[in-house]
C-alpha cells in the first residue's frame, strides 16, 4: 500500500497527461502531493522527510513549468530528486561518516560493514544513473516517450534494481537463519 501511495502523484501526473496534456498534469501531480501530505496529517501520522522534499521540489520545478509554460523544467525534476538523494547519501558517508541505508535497514537484517557499504554505494550509483536516465529520455526523445519513461521505465528499473539488491542480500539472510 506504502508503495502505490508513493506512486500516487506519478500515476495522477502519467493520466493527466494522456487526457489533457503536460501542463494540466503538472497542476495534477503539485495538487496530488499537497493531497498525499494532507491526507497523512489529518490522520495524524508523520510525514517523511522524503515526501517534503519532494513537495518542494515538484512545486519549484512544477511552478516553473506552469509559470513560464515550458516543460523542460517539469522534465528536470526526476533528475534533480535522483541526484538528490544520492548525494545526501553520499555526503552522510563522506562528512559525517553515517550510511542511511544501513540506519533505514539494520533492522530489519545484520551485514557485515563491508556489504553495507556496498549496499550504500550502489544506492548512490543506482541514483546518479537514473538521474542521467532521465536526462537522457527527456531531451532525445518527445514528451509523451518521457511521461511513459517516467512510469513504465522508472519503475521497471526500480524494479530491477530492488530484485538485484535482494538476491545480493539474500545468502546474509540464510546466513542469519542458520
Amino acid at each position: 500500500m506504502k508503495f502505490l501511495f508513493d506512486l500516487f502523484p506519478v500515476i495522477l501526473f502519467f493520466i493527466a497527461f494522456k487526457v489533457s496534456g503536460i501542463y494540466v498534469a503538472t497542476a495534477v501531480a503539485i495538487a496530488a502531493t499537497f493531497a498525499q501530505i494532507g491526507w497523512l496529517l489529518a490522520r495524524g501520522r508523520k510525514v517523511d522527510t522524503m515526501l517534503w522534499v519532494s513537495l518542494a521540489i515538484i512545486v519549484v520545478f512544477g511552478g516553473a513549468t506552469l509559470l513560464l509554460q515550458d516543460e523542460t523544467f517539469i522534465k528536470w525534476k526526476p533528475t534533480v530528486l535522483y541526484w538528490l538523494f544520492g548525494a545526501v547519501l553520499a555526503g552522510a558517508t563522506l562528512f559525517f561518516r553515517k550510511n542511511l541505508i544501513r540506519k533505514l535497514m539494520e533492522e530489519q537484517i545484520s551485514l557485515p560493514d563491508r556489504v553495507w557499504g556496498q549496499l550504500n554505494a550502489s544506492w548512490i550509483g543506482f541514483f546518479a544513473v537514473m538521474g542521467v536516465a532521465n536526462l537522457y529520455v527527456a531531451f532525445s526523445f518527445s514528451t509523451d516517450i518521457w511521461v511513459n519513461f517516467k512510469l513504465f521505465g522508472g519503475m521497471g528499473l526500480m524494479l530491477v534494481f530492488v530484485v538485484g539488491q535482494s538476491l545480493m542480500l539474500a545468502k546474509y539472510i540464510e546466513e542469519e537463519k542458520k
